[in-house]
């Protein structure tokens, strides 16, 4: 089940508002673990299972973590079991057939390949399971002793299956006693959620269709344009619907009484590659910041020391997105731009006039989504031959003016949509018009937002979370 579907809109939403808002706030949190289940069990059945062992194991695991209980040797055998389990996970259901094949490539063995399922959301829970125990183990939350109150975290369902990654110290009050219902919080959580939809629906969606005619088409049709074209198309369509599907898990929070972190700040504004990846996927960034870069030493073993941990890091993040050598290549294509930053270029980028800053930028920003976006290693190196005029293809042709006319309009809002400029006006229109802008100006706008993406979903074909892979 995806947000952006009939059946959550106009089904489960209505269900699972009215139970939860008919129940005492002490049975709250046990309507949530229920219905969160049942969210994953709509779509992943046979794996629901996995879910609550997942849930088990960071539950006891978590318990036996206390350092001021059960002394240091037990809470380290237990975060090690923590970490053993989550990893082991994620390495035998998203990794298993990657490593086969690569084995059989590169030894001539002839093992079989499994076909094994992934998991959808894997990813995220494990990841959220395992800061909750290195959390315990650290000291800085304590064990919760209540299943179902952890197993609502673990499954929460705005955020399970494509994030963000929320962990259990931020949210630790709000899941115990501290979760405060108003109207006009629920409203915010409304406006946020229709946001959300409409870049997905209205947004994403569309600009989709572009990569998708570019990145199928005849040779015949294709110029140096209109790969440059595509792989931009790629870059709005992936901003948009991981963005979207993060403010629709952020809005559905806040009408549940939760308050998650940001996950994206208007990363396209940015001016280098280092204060993009502060504004992209941010509760991902910190997740890796926290738990393997800092205890590896950071920046405080030297120079030497530190760029290896960014490597590793950088190493672990691509491959984090996906069993193959893409998502591998775009990890590292990152962590080497960052290193050079870090100890060449930064200061001296600094001193160029901005927008030539936000032009190299977002260079190298599309030059990296054109890695992440085909897993098919010579569909990558096609696109990439022809994006820098090495296909033998022409500069511009009718079919790129076709294409280009064709999506300006879109290209445009989604420009606007990648900066703070719509923000600044509801602010502006907040302050001046207060009454007006609140009573009708917003509640219209965000009526509007819900028609138009409901109506676009009705009738619309493609509608998958591109994050729901990961």
């Amino acid at each position: 089940m995806v947000f952006s579907s009939m059946v959550f809109l106009f089904a489960f939403v209505p269900v699972v508002f009215a139970l939860y808002f008919a129940v005492p706030k002490v049975l709250k949190n046990t309507i949530l673990f229920i219905v969160s289940l049942f969210f994953y069990a709509w779509g992943e059945p046979k794996y629901i299972l996995l879910m609550l062992t997942s849930i088990g194991a960071a539950y006891f695991t978590g318990l036996f973590a206390d350092k001021k209980k059960y002394g240091k040797t037990v809470a380290l055998t237990a975060t090690v079991l923590a970490v053993v389990w989550n990893m082991g996970l994620l390495l035998f259901f998203k990794y298993t057939p990657f490593f086969v094949e690569n084995t059989n490539s590169l030894f001539g063995t002839v093992f079989k390949v499994p076909e094994i399922a992934l998991p959808v959301g894997i990813s995220f829970y494990s990841f959220q399971s395992l800061s909750y125990v290195i959390d315990v183990y650290r000291g800085e939350v304590k064990p919760q002793k209540n299943f179902i109150t952890l197993g609502t975290y673990v499954a929460l369902f705005p955020q399970l299956v494509a994030g963000p990654i929320v962990r259990y110290i931020d949210i630790e009050k709000q899941l115990n006693s501290d979760r405060r219902f108003s109207a006009e919080q629920f409203a915010s959580g409304v406006k946020r959620f229709a946001v959300g939809l409409a870049k997905k629906a209205l947004l994403a969606n569309n600009i989709y269709i572009l990569f998708d005619e570019i990145s199928h088409a005849d040779s015949s049709k294709l110029s140096v344009g209109a790969a440059w074209l595509g792989t931009i198309a790629y870059t709005f369509q992936i901003y948009f619907d991981f963005s979207g599907y993060s403010d629709m898990a952020i809005g559905m929070g806040r009408m549940l009484g939760f308050d998650f972190l940001e996950n994206f700040n208007y990363p396209y504004i940015s001016q280098s590659i280092t204060e993009f990846w502060r504004r992209w996927h941010m509760s991902l960034s910190s997740w890796f910041r926290d738990y393997v870069y800092i205890p590896l030493g950071g920046n405080r073993k030297g120079k030497v020391r530190q760029c290896v941990n960014i490597m590793i890091v950088w190493c672990l993040t691509g491959f984090w997105h996906g069993a193959n050598w893409n998502f591998l290549l775009w990890g590292l294509y990152f962590g080497v731009l960052l290193l050079v930053e870090k100890l060449l270029l930064l200061k001296h980028l600094q001193t160029l006039p901005k927008v030539l800053q936000h032009i190299y930028a977002l260079f190298f920003i599309v030059i990296g989504w054109g890695i992440f976006a085909f897993e098919d290693t010579a569909q990558l190196k096609s696109n990439f031959a022809n994006m820098f005029g090495l296909g033998h293809l022409p500069i511009w042709n009718e079919q790129t003016s076709l294409w280009f006319t064709q999506f300006l309009p879109l290209m445009i809002v989604l420009i606007v949509g990648s900066t703070p400029l719509m923000d600044t006006l509801h602010q502006k229109f907040n302050e001046k018009f207060p009454n007006a802008y609140q009573l009708y100006i917003e509640p219209v706008c965000t009526a509007a937002m819900l028609i138009l993406s409901t109506a676009y979903l009705a009738s619309s074909a493609f509608n998958p979370f591109l994050y729901f892979r990961f």
